[in-house]
C-alpha cells in the first residue's frame, strides 16, 4: 500500500514538474479517439520518422542549452547539408543536374564530406563563443545568415532532385510490413545516437564538464576544466548532428532546397525545454529531449488531425515555445 502511495506521488510531482507534456499527451488521446486513423501504423510511421531527424538536431542543440548557450544557425545548417548532399548525389544521367561537371559520387562519400562540412560550421562557432567571447546568441545568429547565404549561393535558389535510387531507398527504407506495422530505418539511426548521447553525457568527462559548465562556468574553470576546448567540442558535435540531420532529410523528403530546415533551430530549442532542459544550464537529460521532440511532433499531428488552418500552427507552436521557457524559468527561481 504505502509503495503504491509514494508511486502515485511520484506520478503526480512528475505530472506537476512536466504540464505541457501532460497536456499534449491528454489532447493527443482524446483527438486520438474522436478522429479516425490517428492510431494508424501508417501515422505511427510517420511521427517516428520525423521524430528521429528533429531528435538529432535538438540532440545537437541540448549541448548548447545545457551550458547556457543555444544555437540559432542549426535549422540554417540542416538546409545547408540537405543540399549540399542532394547536389553531390544527383544521378549522371539527370538532365536538372545543377552541377554537370561533377561525376556521380558515392552516397557515403558524400555523407563523409558533409560531415566535415557541418564539422567546420560547427568549429567556428565554437571558436567564436569560446575563445572570442561572443554570446551564443549573437555568434549563431551571424552564422546562421551567413549559412543561409552560401546556401543561396551554392544551389542558386533552385530546387534540387534526381537524387540516385539508392540513396533514397536506403534512407527511407523500413522493416516489416504485417498489417500495415512497419519500423522506418531512422529510427535505428536516431536510437543509435540516442544511445551514444546518453553515454557521452553520463560516463564521459565531456558530459561532466558540459553539466560544470552549465552550473557555473567560474567555479567550473576553478575546479580545473577547460571550459573553452569543452564549449568548442559542443558546437563542434553540434555542427556534425546538424549535417547528418540535413543529410537524412534531403533523402525522405526526395528533394533539397535552401529554404529547407528553417525554424528547425526553434522546434529543437522547444523540443528540449518540453523535455526539460533547463535554459538557465547544467540540466537536461538524453531521454527528457526525446520526449520533448516527440511530443512536439504530436502537437503538430493533433493540429493537421483537427484541421486547424496551417498558419495557425505557427501561432500555437509560438505559445507552446514561449510557455516551456516561461515555466522552466519559475522552476529556476522556485529553486533559488
Amino acid at each position: 500500500m504505502e509503495n503504491k502511495v509514494l508511486n502515485g506521488k511520484r506520478l503526480l510531482a512528475l505530472a506537476k514538474s512536466n504540464p505541457i507534456v501532460v497536456l499534449l499527451i491528454a489532447v493527443s488521446i482524446i483527438v486520438g479517439f474522436t478522429t479516425s486513423n490517428f492510431f494508424s501504423w501508417g501515422n505511427l510511421g510517420n511521427l517516428i520518422s520525423n521524430t528521429a531527424i528533429r531528435f538529432l538536431i535538438a540532440l545537437g542543440v541540448s549541448g548548447c542549452l545545457i551550458t547556457k548557450g543555444t544555437d540559432l544557425s542549426a535549422g540554417r545548417q540542416v538546409g545547408l547539408a540537405a543540399c549540399l548532399s542532394g547536389v553531390l548525389i544527383q544521378r549522371g544521367d539527370y538532365t536538372g543536374r545543377l552541377y554537370k561537371n561533377i561525376p556521380e559520387m558515392n552516397m557515403w562519400v558524400v555523407l563523409l564530406i558533409v560531415l566535415c562540412v557541418g564539422a567546420i560550421i560547427g568549429l567556428l562557432n565554437g571558436f567564436i563563443v569560446s575563445r572570442l567571447k561572443v554570446p551564443p546568441f549573437i555568434t549563431t545568429l551571424g552564422t546562421q545568415t551567413i549559412v543561409y547565404g552560401f546556401c543561396l549561393i551554392f544551389t542558386d535558389a533552385q530546387p534540387i532532385g534526381g537524387f540516385q535510387s539508392v540513396y533514397t531507398r536506403l534512407i527511407t527504407g523500413r522493416i516489416g510490413k504485417v498489417t500495415g506495422f512497419y519500423l522506418p530505418y531512422l529510427l535505428f539511426v536516431a536510437a543509435a545516437f540516442g544511445l551514444l548521447f546518453w553515454f557521452i553525457y553520463n560516463k564521459t568527462c565531456h558530459g561532466k564538464y558540459m553539466y560544470a559548465i552549465g552550473g557555473n562556468e567560474v567555479a567550473a574553470e576553478v575546479s580545473g576544466v577547460n571550459t573553452k576546448n569543452t564549449v568548442l567540442r559542443i558546437y563542434l558535435i553540434a555542427g556534425v548532428m546538424y549535417a547528418l540531420a540535413g543529410y537524412l532529410l534531403a533523402a525522405k523528403s526526395g528533394g533539397a532546397s535552401a529554404s529547407m530546415g528553417q525554424g528547425y533551430e526553434l522546434e529543437a530549442i522547444a523540443g528540449c525545454t518540453i523535455g526539460g532542459v533547463s535554459t538557465t544550464g547544467g540540466i537536461g537529460t538524453v531521454p527528457g529531449v526525446l520526449v520533448g521532440v516527440l511530443v512536439f511532433e504530436m502537437l503538430k499531428i493533433v493540429l493537421q488531425f483537427l484541421g486547424v488552418n496551417p498558419y495557425y500552427n505557427y501561432v500555437v507552436q509560438g505559445l507552446v515555445i514561449v510557455v516551456a521557457v516561461a515555466l522552466d524559468i519559475r522552476k529556476y527561481i522556485a529553486k533559488k
